[in-house]
């Protein structure tokens, strides 16, 4: 694989994500009992947003630098963006790290919660193992992500979050990847929430997924959020993203139809910005 996320860390699909992430993982806080969060593409866990890479796309300025200022915030969007001020704080106004999904967990979980966090890349695995080296809460594993949610699902908790961001390199061809994974998850692990990120260019690359999602996947419920900056008719360029939300906590649409407004407002691109939300249902 080619891809290097330091290249994108804080661009719009980040804040989109991750706003998202913070908002299931409260959701999960609800209980007493401990979770599992399982990140099957987990990235180095912590971006340098003054490096080589971040220096040369500056993507974070049209993404999470823009609400830095901003005030009255949904909830999930306040949590994010307080923590990302946290772990910039002396740091003047412009931003010098940005936090990957694993380390915003860590930031939200509970002593007695568990993570498991998948990394194939061999620097990316050295970096996330040496950034959590110490907190007993995390497992950190260098394998395949869709291996390794074959191999250690379930686990111990019987309530969990699983995060499936691949890179998408594969581009369409990724979501069949993503589909066996899930159908394989879902039969071992019915009561877990799964979330699976994915970029948005051709619309005709999405359907077939959401209609997997809803006929054939096993799911008893999946939600759809998606926030477009441009129309999804190119494949040329990032378009926009979404999040499948398979078994979502309860009323977590009314979560959804409150943050999608404020991030389109925020983080508009041009007057072709739209935002999407949806319960999958087999036709």
């Amino acid at each position: 694989m080619n891809y290097r996320h330091a290249f994108h860390a804080g661009n719009f699909a980040d804040v989109f994500k991750h706003s998202i992430l913070l908002g299931l993982l409260e959701a999960q806080k609800q209980k007493q009992s401990a979770f599992c969060y399982f990140d099957t593409h987990a990235g180095r866990g912590r971006y340098d947003l003054r490096s080589e890479e971040a220096a040369k796309t500056r993507e974070y300025a049209g993404g999470v630098q823009r609400l830095l200022t901003s005030t009255r915030l949904p909830t999930a969007l306040h949590i994010y963006v307080n923590l990302v001020r946290a772990l910039n704080a002396g740091q003047g106004s412009e931003l010098a790290v940005y936090p990957g999904s694993p380390l915003l967990a860590s930031l939200v979980m509970r002593e007695q919660d568990r993570a498991i966090a998948c990394e194939l890349q061999p620097d990316e695995a050295a970096a996330l193992k040496a950034l959590f080296r110490g907190d007993a809460r995390f497992s950190i594993h260098e394998r395949d992500g869709y291996e390794a949610l074959k191999a250690l699902t379930p686990p111990k908790q019987k309530r969990g979050l699983v995060l499936i961001d691949p890179p998408f390199e594969a581009q369409a061809g990724e979501f069949l990847q993503i589909e066996a994974a899930l159908a394989g998850a879902l039969a071992r692990w019915p009561n877990a929430t799964y979330a699976v990120w994915y970029p948005i260019k051709l619309r005709q690359h999405i359907v077939p997924f959401h209609r997997w999602i809803a006929e054939r996947s096993g799911a008893t419920s999946a939600l759809v959020a998606e926030l477009l900056l441009h129309p999804d008719n190119s494949a040329l360029r990032l378009n926009g993203c979404g999040m499948a939300i398979v078994n979502p906590p309860w009323k977590f649409d009314r979560q959804l139809d409150e943050l999608l407004p404020v991030l389109r407002e925020l983080l508009a691109q041009s007057r072709y910005g739209a935002q999407k939300l949806e319960w999958l249902k087999a036709a």
